[in-house]
């Protein structure tokens, strides 16, 4: 897709698509349209309601040419997500039959004062309503092709510049989310911990961020004894992925660490996992995707800020070699820990990115992403990740972020009583409490220690965020849960710095 942006529409484009929110009175509005068209004002208002994602399409002639105006549902009070899906949807339904020269206006006080937000979503949704999931197929229906759209956005001249930006930001985020659907959406067998490596330090190249990945036996020589433990079972080996980048333009207003589980397949290891859903733990490196997507969105926009992101990658797979429930493993920090359920795999390997990064980098926030348990996804279903934290004001900021960028997180506790679940007789810590309550908060307890009693850290429990239900897949697909919201809470420290 090719984007232009305008204060006035040119004669070029065959339809354009009006996005419209719900609202008490659109009489205004709708006598615009009258003009425009024809159409008395009380039909238009009689037949579009302006609802999320609805769709009524107008014909008018122009300078002796029939063209379309395809209004756009946004339903009430919209967010930035909801119109993004909006126009995603829009695409992906219509893509075949929609002319190939468009314009998208966010005039006639159908749109915010400000249209900024709005374009950057328009522009995220648009692209992404493009998206082919069918990754391995061999017969391409041409139907499901994107056509070369000519896109025109038209806002009033007083907001070129502000929306020239979001223009930016919603091609960046697109692509990167683009990208990320492929790693969460492919099989185990199209992606092992050196594709995720491999795409890292592609991504780095491209993006201007340093990359550094160790393989199997720089891990062991570390002493990332906690990661060695969930790989044993696996033919591929794991890589530990650590990604830096450094702001140019100026002086960096603070250094956020950023942790993501990658754990590419997971069986559950011997504490193996019922059949009927284990398809879908391909996705069990949603955190990582995340960490990945964040750091590569922020160089793309160069951010002013320090970032440095770690991804432990393995598969917890099974044979003669796998860890064993009851075994007294290492980690990278010196604590040793008894497996109890090997399935709980992937604390173990975050244990040892949380005590790297702290130790090697020294952040002033750290940050780790997971998903990490189905007690997560009992307690908030999949309508928000668990957040747990030891900083009442990192905590906010988060929730702020995800309450802007509809990635919702819920904040849960992390009160010392629930220490005595983790306490074993034969190690420091075992990784798994063995009681089926509480176990996103005893997870959570785990990680705890091994932050080396950092002052500013946030753990999200995204188990139930990171593939989701949606129209654009006949099973549940990837939706990239975290970047946004991570980019969000880091331009909220820009801003303070700024301020």
């Amino acid at each position: 897709m090719q984007f232009t942006l305008r204060h006035q529409p040119t004669s070029s484009p065959n339809a354009f698509i009006v996005p419209v929110a719900q609202q008490t009175d659109l009489a205004g509005f709708f006598s615009l349209l009258s003009e425009k068209t024809g159409v008395p004002a009380d039909l238009l208002k009689g037949d579009f309601k302006a609802g999320a994602k609805e769709i009524h399409t107008l014909y008018f002639n122009e300078n002796g040419q029939k063209k379309r105006i395809f209004l756009l549902g946004l339903g009430e009070t919209p967010r930035t997500m909801d119109v993004m899906n909006a126009f995603r949807s829009l695409v992906s339904k219509r893509k075949a039959n929609l002319p190939t020269n468009l314009c998208v206006s966010f005039l006639h006080k159908n749109a915010p004062d400000n249209p900024a937000a709005w374009v950057e979503a328009s522009v995220n949704g648009l692209l992404l309503g493009g998206y082919d999931i069918g990754l391995y197929k061999t017969e391409k229906k041409p139907e499901n092709a994107t056509p070369d759209f000519n896109i025109e956005l038209v806002v009033d001249e007083a907001h070129l510049p502000a929306a020239s930006e979001a223009l930016k930001r919603g091609q960046a985020f697109a692509s990167t989310h683009a990208e990320i659907f492929d790693l969460v959406n492919a099989p185990a067998n199209k992606k092992n911990p050196q594709v995720l490596a491999n795409w890292a330090a592609n991504s780095g190249k491209q993006h201007g961020y340093q990359v550094e990945v160790f393989d199997e036996q720089k891990i062991k020589e570390l002493g990332l004894h906690a990661l060695i433990s969930v790989s044993r079972g696996s033919e591929n080996p794991p890589t530990f992925i650590v990604m830096e980048y450094k702001p140019t333009a100026t002086h960096p207003l603070k250094k956020v660490g950023l942790v993501g589980k990658g754990v590419t397949f997971d069986t559950g290891g011997l504490s193996i996992k019922p059949s009927t859903n284990m398809h879908l733990m391909k996705s069990d490196m949603g955190g990582a995707a995340a960490v990945m997507g964040a750091i590569e969105v922020a160089a793309k926009l160069q951010l002013p800020i320090h970032i440095i992101a770690v991804v432990p990658a393995t598969e917890n797979s099974v044979d003669a070699l796998s860890t064993k429930p009851g075994d007294v493993i290492g980690s990278y920090q010196g604590k040793t820990i008894e497996v109890i359920d090997t399935d709980a795999e992937g604390r173990l390997i975050l244990a040892d990115g949380l005590t790297y990064i702290v130790r090697r980098f020294s952040p002033d926030v750290l940050i780790d992403l997971a998903t990490l348990t189905g007690s997560c996804i009992r307690a908030l279903g999949t309508y928000a990740g668990g957040l747990f934290s030891n900083n009442d004001e990192l905590a906010v900021k988060l929730c702020e972020a995800g309450e802007r960028t509809a990635e919702r997180l819920w904040r849960l506790p992390l009160w010392d009583d629930y220490n005595k679940e983790l306490k074993s007789d034969v190690a420091d810590l075992k990784n798994f409490s063995g009681n089926p309550a509480a176990g996103a908060i005893t997870a959570a307890k785990f990680l705890e220690a091994f932050i080396e009693k950092h002052p500013a850290w946030a753990h999200m429990d995204i188990a139930g965020m990171a593939v989701a239900d949606s129209e654009f897949s006949s099973q549940k697909s990837a939706t990239g849960y975290g970047i946004r919201l991570l980019i969000d809470y880091m331009r909220t420290l820009i801003g303070e710095a700024e301020a």
